[in-house]
């Protein structure tokens, strides 16, 4: 059953242990849980996608063939010409035959047999770009107006494409998650269990800024300087932001798993009354939770200088110690069909026991108004939450909660994939960050 928004705190403390602990079980069982060779049989989503445009280059040589093919004379009739009565000099028909040979040979290479490897798309281009090259030449596909400049032409094209898609694109990102999958294999493997026990009073971590939940007015406790009436709602909106992050995090009984990726992070989402559809990742990384509290909540603006999901990121006023107002631009998503959106969001931070929390929901500032460069996106209650590990300070868990409504007149389920795949995006971006930091240190 859902908890209630008007939760006690101290149950909002137990709550984010239960996570990590129920998260270290899961983690305890094996390496072979997230990393099985069932789980590494799996096609990778970039070489998907280029099998998608093989398939795609058939496809679209097969309709530029039929296009020819039907003229005044008929279809029937020219493909008696080309195909029973085949002339090289004249007929597109073994052009449609390279384009199927294309086909077949890298999709048996790539998807079927799953090669690593260069080798097949150079025979496959070699022979293409020589075939069109002699073809060209030697025939009169010329003298037959613009199909005889296009089909060859396009033919040529679309190997070379399919040629820089792979070598550029396919095998080097491959390589790299086959780096960041071996270090994710060894970290589980090797790694202690999180939060195997229960939190002692003594790995309390007191915060420097006031209690939550307490009753005294934020200029007593403060004792610096009066908050304006503006500020002092941007800071009841940051504490609201607090409220609705413990909340989501509290029910944890009502997640529901959506996908694990190769490293192991998994993502939950949880249906939300006024926000709709709100995603969860839990990731463990190889780092202290300062360094995630250092990168990533004490300095957001410095993050669009390893995080490519993010465009801008800009810091319009600083309220008081845990309280600011951010401009967000984030990147565009599923392959440009969701474009760039902007977010003004009011952030807090507070520092709890074993963990580092920055919470944040959309508001309006002055400074930032709308404009018609992007849509203007807005985030429900979400943030980040940086777990430390009590048996061992190298490691912690990030929980990331992302409640956002991207505005415009997308389709849901392409709004859903779009913040699936940013997620899985940022933490790549993260890991490569975590790993140079690190290195450093």
């Amino acid at each position: 059953m859902s908890k209630p928004w008007g939760l006690p705190n101290g149950d909002l403390e137990q709550s984010l242990p239960a996570i990590a602990s129920s998260f270290s079980q899961s983690q305890s069982r094996s390496p072979h849980h997230y990393f099985s060779p069932e789980r590494r049989r799996t096609i990778s989503d970039v070489r998907r996608t280029f099998c998608l445009f093989v398939t795609f280059d058939l496809l679209f040589i097969a309709l530029l063939w039929i296009i020819e093919l039907n003229t005044s004379k008929g279809i029937q009739y020219n493909l008696k010409e080309e195909i029973i009565n085949y002339d090289f000099k004249s007929s597109f028909f073994d052009i449609f035959l390279l384009a199927v040979f294309r086909f077949l040979l890298l999709l048996l290479g790539y998807a079927v047999l799953r090669i690593r490897h260069w080798w097949i798309i150079a025979i496959s281009t070699l022979v293409s770009s020589a075939f069109l090259i002699v073809k060209v030449i030697l025939s009169d596909l010329l003298a037959k107006g613009a199909f005889g400049y296009l089909l060859p032409i396009v033919s040529f094209v679309l190997a070379w494409l399919e040629t820089w898609f792979l070598d550029f694109k396919v095998l080097p990102q491959e390589a790299e998650e086959e780096w960041w999958y071996l270090r994710a294999q060894a970290a589980v493997a090797h790694g202690p269990l999180l939060y195997s026990g229960a939190l002692s009073d003594g790995q309390f971590y007191s915060p420097p800024e006031s209690v939550a939940g307490s009753d005294d007015s934020d200029d007593e406790l403060l004792g610096k300087r009066v908050l304006t009436e503006e500020e002092r709602e941007y800071v009841r909106q940051g504490k609201m932001a607090m409220e609705g992050m413990d909340q989501i995090l509290a029910q944890e009984e009502n997640w529901t798993f959506e996908k694990c990726s190769d490293f192991g992070d998994t993502v939950h989402s949880l249906e939300m009354p006024f926000y709709g559809k709100v995603f969860i990742l839990k990731a463990v990384l190889q780092c202290p939770a300062e360094i995630i509290y250092q990168e990533m909540i004490l300095q957001p603006e410095k993050m669009v200088l390893w995080n490519k999901t993010l465009l801008t990121c800009q810091i319009l006023q600083r309220v008081d110690d845990n309280t600011t107002i951010s401009y967000d631009v984030a990147a565009g998503a599923a392959g440009g069909v969701v474009s760039p959106r902007d977010f003004v969001n009011v952030r807090r931070i507070e520092r709890r026991r074993d963990r580092y929390i920055s919470a944040g929901m959309a508001t309006v500032h002055g400074s930032r108004p709308p404009t018609s460069k992007y849509v203007r996106a807005e985030n429900g209650p979400g943030g980040f939450v940086a777990l430390k590990c009590p048996t061992n300070p190298n490691l912690c868990t990030l929980i990331w909660v992302l409640n956002a409504d991207l505005k415009g007149r997308l389709p849901r389920y392409l709004i859903n994939q779009s913040l699936g795949a940013t997620m899985t995006e940022f933490m790549f971006h993260l890991r490569k960050r975590v790993v140079e930091v690190t290195a450093r240190s």
